[in-house]
């Protein structure tokens, strides 16, 4: 068996096909997991990598061969591997690699309600388990059932965003031949949207280019096809479809930072006063803070599952610098798709005051909110580094406190 030292990570469990993780180490993981979770059942879905499926029927023989049963959803995506855990009340889990090239493949996994695992939460526990083979053997092994998770999934998502305004938009959708081209056809069934398709073909060898949209080359057929077709705005997904990237209809990258400010300022007309958390390390415009009379800025480490670990807690949204979102009502349901719907149903009209700090933000923020129907107010534009008015450093309260009038002063 494969050397799982090598292979089980952090959050997830990851290596080359088959050097590092071949069916074997799957089929031990899965009857580990059986045990680890005392699960009757397991939902399993897998991407389209060509190692895909083989290793999600070996890891289903484990669960099975432990005494549970298997709940087969087949071809689908992490989010909604993560709808369907916290839909059937049942631990998961979700053979893909990613955004990782064509000869990598990987095992994310979470416990009932799409709680995370990662090596404090059970994973290190899981290693040693199917290292020495110490899990569960059954008398009777569990059965295997395929399920139709997409439909359910679709219609929660759009369940979750006011679409009843959205106006006719054109968009582009480069899905990097991942699953976002199984997903998005249904997600974005019955809604007055005209899709430009780039790459919906599933191949897992990804013969376009890599289905990673957190390098921006990767996003130079979308820019292209944005301007080409004059779309309102441009997706890209990554290979198992929980990261969205966009571009605007000028073909601009939209910084994840903007688009969770913008989603952040949805949450908290509906939940006044709720906390907002994000990564301490945000691309760009991570001096850019949307604040609202009483809302509470929390700092995370980077990574998806600390930030769906703070949502749990009752903080919402969450933003991770790599195009990730999470927002509480989302648990156990998350799902980085929240982000395009949101992006598709019109932005109202905004009034955002925005706090440079006499730093970078000066000079960016202008023009990342250039043609979106938003108000500034500015504070400290000028750029100016010895900082005349207080240090650009907003992790530090007391100098959010001209931002936080300023809110109050221009409502």
């Amino acid at each position: 068996m494969a050397d799982l030292a090598r292979i089980f990570k952090a959050y997830d469990i990851r290596g080359v096909v088959p050097d590092e993780l071949d069916e074997g180490a799957a089929e031990a993981i899965g009857a580990a997991f059986a045990t680890l979770t005392g699960a009757s059942s397991v939902v399993i879905v897998h991407d389209m990598r060509t190692s895909s499926g083989p290793l999600a029927a070996a890891f289903g023989r484990g669960v099975t061969a432990a005494g549970a049963d298997v709940i087969d959803g087949g071809l689908g995506s992490t989010d909604m591997l993560y709808y369907a855990s916290g839909a059937l009340g049942v631990p998961g889990a979700m053979l893909t690699a990613s955004h990782n090239p064509a000869r990598y493949n990987g095992i994310k996994l979470c416990r009932a309600g799409a709680k995370p695992v990662g090596q404090d939460t059970g994973l290190a526990e899981l290693q040693e388990m199917a290292r020495a083979g110490t899990y569960h053997r059954a008398k009777e092994p569990g059965r295997i059932r395929r399920e139709d998770l997409v439909s359910g999934y679709a219609a929660y998502l759009k369940s979750l965003v006011d679409l009843t305004g959205i106006r006719p938009l054109k968009v582009a959708v480069d899905a990097g031949n991942g699953m976002a081209g199984h997903t998005v056809p249904q997600v974005f069934d019955g809604l007055p949207i005209t899709t430009v398709p780039l790459y919906f073909e599933l191949d897992g060898t990804f013969p376009n280019h890599e289905a990673n949209p957190i390098d921006p080359a990767n996003l130079a057929d979308l820019q292209q096809a944005v301007l080409d077709h004059r779309a309102d705005l441009g997706l890209a997904f990554d290979g198992d479809a929980d990261r969205c990237f966009v571009v605007d209809e000028r073909a601009r990258i939209v910084s994840p930072s903007v688009l969770t400010a913008l989603i952040a300022a949805r949450e908290l007309v509906r939940e006044p006063g709720a906390m907002i958390t994000a990564s301490h390390n945000p691309p760009k415009y991570n001096g850019i803070k949307l604040c609202r009379t009483g809302a509470k800025p929390v700092g995370a480490d980077t990574g998806l599952r600390e930030l769906r670990a703070i949502a749990e807690q009752g903080v919402t949204p969450q933003h991770g610098p790599a195009g990730n979102v999470t927002v509480r009502d989302l648990l156990p349901d998350y799902a980085s798709y929240l982000k395009s719907l949101v992006d598709v149903s019109g932005i109202r009209p905004l009034k955002v005051a925005v706090d440079a700090g006499n730093g970078m933000a000066g000079h960016t923020v202008p023009e990342v909110f250039a043609g979106l129907p938003v108000t500034v107010v500015p504070l400290y534009f000028e750029l100016d580094g010895t900082f005349p008015n207080h240090e650009a450093n907003p992790i530090d309260p007391a100098n959010l406190v001209d931002l936080q009038q300023a809110v109050l002063e221009h409502g």
